[in-house]
Parts: C-alpha cells; sequence; structure tokens
C-alpha cells in the first residue's frame, strides 16, 4: 500500500482533480482509497434514522450495512481527534490511498494550487511536499510538476510520488516524537 497527499488551499481544485484523477487510476487496475480531513464539524447521518438515533444515545460505533456498501461511524466524545497515522491503519489495503487535508502532517504530499485563488503557494511553508499540480508555474519550485488540467500527468505524478505506508507511519511517528520531545535548553 502506497500513500501520497494533496494539500492545498480551498478552492484550489483538489475535488475536481481527484474526481478526474481516480478513475484514470482504477482503469491502470490501482485499488484506490481517498483519506479527507473536514475542518469542521460534519455528519454523513441526519435525525430520525436508526442509525443517528443509536449515535444520540449514546453508542460509540454503528455500523450501517447493506448489500452494496457499509458505513462505520466513530463518535469520538471526550476522545481527541485521531491522528492521520491512526486513520491509515483503519483503511483496509488497497494499491493507493490519496489523503487529503493533513497538510501539516509530515506524509509526502503534492501541492494543489489555482493562480486565481490569490493565495500562496504551501512548498514554500509546509514541509513534505513532494511535488506541484498547478495552472502556472510555481517561482523557485525545482521538483517534479503537472498541470492542474492535464489529469493523465497528474495521475502519473501521485502515483509516482507516493510513499510505502511503512515509511510514511515512520515519518508520521518521528514527527509525532519531535513535536512532544523536550527541548534541550542551549
Amino acid at each position: 500500500m502506497k500513500v501520497i497527499g494533496l494539500a492545498g488551499w480551498s478552492g484550489a481544485g483538489k475535488t475536481t482533480l481527484l474526481a478526474g484523477i481516480i478513475p484514470l487510476l482504477v482503469r491502470r487496475g490501482l485499488r484506490v482509497s481517498t483519506l479527507k480531513h473536514a475542518h469542521h464539524a460534519f455528519d454523513i447521518d441526519r435525525p430520525g434514522k436508526d442509525s443517528y438515533e443509536h449515535r444520540a444515545a449514546g453508542a460509540t460505533e454503528v455500523l450501517v450495512a447493506s448489500g452494496r456498501r457499509w458505513a462505520l461511524m466513530h463518535e469520538l466524545r471526550d476522545e481527541g481527534e485521531p491522528s492521520l497515522a491512526t486513520l491509515l491503519g483503519r483503511l483496509s489495503p488497497v494499491d493507493l490511498v490519496i489523503v487529503e487535508g493533513f497538510k501539516r502532517e509530515a506524509h509526502p504530499k503534492v501541492e494543489v494550487h489555482r493562480t486565481a485563488n490569490g493565495k500562496p503557494w504551501l512548498h514554500d511553508e509546509f514541509t513534505g511536499i513532494v511535488g506541484v499540480i498547478a495552472d502556472s508555474d510555481p517561482s523557485g519550485w525545482t521538483g517534479r510538476r503537472a498541470h492542474l488540467d492535464d489529469h493523465a500527468a497528474a495521475a502519473d505524478l501521485l502515483a509516482e510520488l507516493a510513499a510505502p505506508l511503512g515509511d510514511v507511519l515512520r515519518r508520521l511517528e518521528t514527527e509525532a516524537a519531535l513535536a512532544h520531545s523536550p527541548r534541550k535548553a542551549g
């Protein structure tokens, strides 16, 4: 299993890009999963549904299944937000996991940038950016890149820059350990 992230400001075109890239990767024979970070409260359930009522009553997890799909909802209650490493560990094995968001994490990421957004480039500020998919040339960037409208080239870039899950988990653990280590007085 390999992992690659997409990082970019809202409105950069990440969702549109993924909707164009995923079918290309699947046609190439890859099994693809996505992991999306939401910066706001969200709910895939609604009042009146049995699963919603089970959660509202206090269930920690509710698994809903049918002949076409299943979904597991886990209520955090007083728990903290799970780490990217924890979430990656909950996924079923596939060939490629594309992580959207988590731009501050240490996993390898490709920056998605749209000039019309008027936002700054992320690769100057965040570590782990190994490629760029954009509608303009990033100043100072010498690494791999693809044009935002070239889904085939973007799919190639993501597949080539993805890292094995074990390597990604080690990077995430190392970064977490550094973030929590006491600083030496100098």
